[in-house]
């Protein structure tokens, strides 16, 4: 019966590892190698920063590419009653610098930056 056992538990890895070398060899890339590559449609999101301070959040970005990028801070604020804040629309040419501000009454939920082209 332990014999039986092996042969079964060596037939199953060699049916994963075969699975697994045919997945990997199908050609499709994963998600960091896309990514470290770069579409050339999504080389215009500038690198964003943001913290919060208190009730005020800020975002720093800045845009390595050489298209403009179209920034927007949104501010989601803690309280039911605190109106939730977004900027108007920046953007940031190549090579370009931006510091967006905006600030809740009392606490912050959460802060994202959107991107859009102009």
């Amino acid at each position: 019966m332990r014999p039986l056992r092996r042969r079964t538990s060596a037939l199953t890895t060699a049916a994963l590892l075969t699975t697994g070398l045919a997945v990997s060899l199908t050609g499709v890339p994963s998600a960091g190698a896309a990514a470290s590559r770069g579409d050339p449609d999504d080389r215009f999101h500038a690198s964003c920063r943001t913290a919060i301070v208190g009730s005020r959040a800020t975002a720093s970005c800045h845009n390595p590419y050489p298209q403009t990028d179209r920034i927007r801070l949104h501010v989601e604020c803690a309280r039911w009653w605190d109106i939730d804040a977004d900027s108007a629309p920046v953007d940031v040419g190549p090579a370009g610098y931006a510091e967006l501000t905006d600030r809740c009454w009392k606490e912050i939920r959460e802060v994202w930056v959107t991107h859009e082209r102009p």
